[in-house]
């Protein structure tokens, strides 16, 4: 969703009811029960930071206030009436929406910046309400708070140095436990690495952002969540600025990379990578996996097995992002094979699994989609998409652990092109399934499914 949208959104009805609240939790204060709020005001802002936990949706005394907000997305800061409210935060789940903290009435204060984090695993989310004063940052200078969002993750210790600054001669800037924060604090506008080590421990860096500038004037609440973006870091930093939210990951945070086959009258092709075969004799309709490399520019081209002057496509430069994963499908036929690029991100959900739908079949037209139970007759059922083009990805849907029938049909019929295939998905699991066309010797569309799952 459009944070700017839901945010006003939220605005309009925050102060349609007068008031907002949470109890909140200070990190200094305590309860925070404000007993005049007729003209005071306070500054909100809100993260989702449960790792496994579905997209939520936020509601004010009963009336929705925010919808679809994913893991580290968070909002921009409201300014608000002080006051109490009563607060329900519902996960969206495949069988209907379930309520994960709430309702509870939490109070904010006058003259103060709040920050509520819905941390935790799903199965134990609760909200975390820190605040601090509603305060200018000093001249020349820039402020940090650092709320520790991840419970699985020990007491660690923070640096905030010198960008190269040896640890073993530098004094944290404190020790602090999950849900437990350090500052706010002011550091000297300029260049600063941050580092996290475990506590006493400076030789092994859990984390690290490389080199940043802190502007004057910059007012950043940090929060260490889980890392679901792939590397050895345990965490990774989200950075809440006021007016946007930030993914600060690790800078050692790889890239993913698959390639899949689906060419159908294409020969064996070799992957080339800056001018070295990373696939060799790649064949219709199989896929590599996905295989981690360092974040950045390749030189990717694919080449007839063993003949690498026999280009089909390429040289292209792919820039692959760290803490994405990027499947390369060749699609078409031969005389006019192209690459199809996909992105997405590999967290796993524990309510659901996530299952996408890739086109890839240059012999269909636009299909209709189904997804039923097994043995289900798809004359009695609605299509679950509709009208999906040649090389449309319908994007990742929310499924519940189970087997389930796909069928493919022209759009508009009801004549089974593809399937009924059956797939089993489990909860926590990420799947792709790619139409493609009929297998040498054979007249029958089928999927090339993908069992995407990442430890």
């Amino acid at each position: 969703p459009d944070m700017e949208q839901i945010m006003k959104f939220i605005r309009k009805v925050l102060l349609a009811l007068g008031v907002f609240t949470l109890a909140a939790c200070d990190s200094s204060d305590g309860i925070v029960v404000p007993t005049d709020d007729t003209a005071t005001f306070t500054k909100v802002q809100v993260l989702h930071g449960s790792f496994d936990a579905p997209a939520v949706n936020g509601f004010v005394d009963g009336a929705e206030a925010f919808s679809g907000v994913d893991y580290k997305v968070g909002s921009g800061l409201v300014e608000l009436p002080s006051g109490n409210r009563e607060i329900r935060i519902d996960g969206i789940l495949p069988g209907g929406d379930a309520t994960v903290i709430g309702p509870a009435t939490i109070g904010f204060g006058p003259d103060r910046i709040y920050t509520v984090a819905a941390v935790n695993s799903v199965s134990a989310i609760e909200p975390v309400v820190i605040s601090q004063p509603d305060v200018p940052v000093s001249p020349d200078s820039a402020r940090l708070f650092v709320l520790h969002g991840t419970a699985a993750a020990p007491a660690v210790d923070v640096y905030v140095t010198a960008p190269g600054a040896d640890l073993a001669a530098s004094a944290p800037v404190g020790t602090f436990s999950f849900k437990e924060t350090l500052g706010p604090a002011e550091v000297a506008a300029g260049d600063y690495q941050v580092r996290v080590t475990p506590a006493g421990d400076s030789a092994t860096v859990l984390y690290d952002w490389g080199t940043r500038t802190l502007n004057s004037g910059d007012d950043l609440t940090l929060v260490a969540l889980p890392n679901t973006r792939g590397g050895a870091a345990p965490v990774t930093l989200v950075e809440m600025n006021g007016t946007e939210t930030i993914i600060r990951d690790d800078i050692n945070t790889p890239t993913s990379l698959q390639v899949v086959h689906a060419s159908p009258d294409a020969p064996a092709v070799d992957v080339v990578v800056e001018g070295s075969v990373l696939v060799p004799g790649l064949e219709f309709p199989q896929a590599t996996g996905f295989v981690e490399v360092p974040a950045g520019t390749y030189n990717t081209s694919v080449t007839v097995a063993g003949n690498p002057g026999a280009i089909a496509i390429g040289p292209v430069n792919l820039d692959l992002a760290a803490g994405v994963r990027h499947s390369v499908l060749a699609v078409g036929p031969l005389a006019a094979i192209e690459p199809l690029i996909l992105t997405d991100d590999p967290r796993r959900v524990a309510t659901n699994a996530k299952v996408r739908i890739v086109h890839a079949s240059p012999t269909a037209a636009d299909v209709d989609i189904y997804v039923t139970a097994v043995g289900a007759d798809i004359n009695a059922e609605a299509p679950t998409l509709e009208n999906i083009p040649f090389k449309a990805n319908t994007g990742f849907l929310a499924l519940a652990a189970g087997s389930y029938d796909v069928t493919v049909v022209p759009a508009g019929t009801k004549t089974a092109a593809i399937g009924p295939a059956t797939i089993t998905v489990d909860n926590g699991g990420v799947y792709t399934a790619v139409a493609r066309d009929p297998l040498p010797g054979s007249t029958d569309l089928g999927l090339i499914v993908l069992d995407d799952f990442i430890d």
